[in-house]
């Protein structure tokens, strides 16, 4: 009997699965992050030492989670492609990087707002916001290194190589706050520490996130299979016309 990941490894069935889920995971994402929304910035109250400025933790930290998950996922398609030659996994890998790019950006970008107020500065070259620094600039090199190549199969390789050696970077972000003096309070993993009026606006928004980020890479990987198709008959009509050509000036 065929496992899941052996099923999926059928384009053809992939798009009719996909097809029959797309609707479903953004309808679930848009209620979640619509209540998500409503919670955090209506009924959850403003924090007794950040005041408002504390709303922007419920975009700031599903856009961090969701950098370092979609990540992990780039290498983990990446290693699917490297070893086992699974066709859906370099498909994976690069409908991923953008949108992974697009979270750490936010990631960045709200952190930085959130930092003026509480640290008086936009940005410091402090461990963690460093490393996810570092892990933005690795979202770009993925996509620059396969625009770069022609060669569509030595470019998912070798992207492939620098997604697994990038993984690296994982842990540091993750353990950056543990390992190092730094400005950027430890991880609260949405535990007893944070209070229920908070923590579950949070976990719900970031549930919407995480939802949205499946539909965007669903459909993402779709585009990518249609876009291989359509460049598969182009090369069979070329190569249809090639030989026709070939035959009329031999006779």
């Amino acid at each position: 009997m065929q496992t899941l990941t052996q099923q999926l490894a059928n384009p053809t069935r992939f798009m009719g699965l996909s097809a029959r889920v797309l609707p479903w995971a953004w309808a679930a994402a848009a209620i979640l992050i619509a209540v998500g929304f409503y919670l955090s910035f209506f009924d959850s109250p403003a924090d007794y030492q950040q005041g408002e400025t504390v709303r922007i933790m419920y975009i700031h930290v599903p856009c961090a989670w969701l950098s370092m998950m979609i990540y992990g996922l780039i290498a983990v398609s990446s290693f699917g492609l490297l070893v086992f030659r699974h066709p859906l996994a370099d498909v994976s890998a690069k409908a991923a990087a953008p949108i992974g790019a697009a979270f750490t950006f936010l990631a960045l970008l709200t952190g930085s707002l959130w930092g003026k107020p509480m640290w008086g500065t936009y940005w410091v070259w402090d461990a963690r916001l460093t490393s996810v620094l570092i892990l933005f600039f690795l979202y770009l090199g993925l996509m620059a290194l396969r625009a770069a190549l022609e060669d569509e199969s030595a470019a998912a390789k070798l992207t492939a190589v620098l997604a697994l050696v990038g993984v690296t970077i994982l842990p540091i972000i993750k353990f950056s706050v543990n390992w190092w003096n730094t400005l950027h309070q430890p991880s609260t993993d949405f535990t007893s520490t944070v209070d229920p009026s908070m923590r579950w606006p949070l976990i719900i928004m970031a549930l919407g996130f995480t939802l949205l980020f499946f539909a965007m890479h669903l459909k993402a990987m779709r585009n990518e299979i249609m876009r291989r198709r359509v460049k598969a008959m182009r090369a069979q009509v070329v190569a249809g016309r090639d030989r026709l050509a070939a035959s009329g000036s031999a006779t």
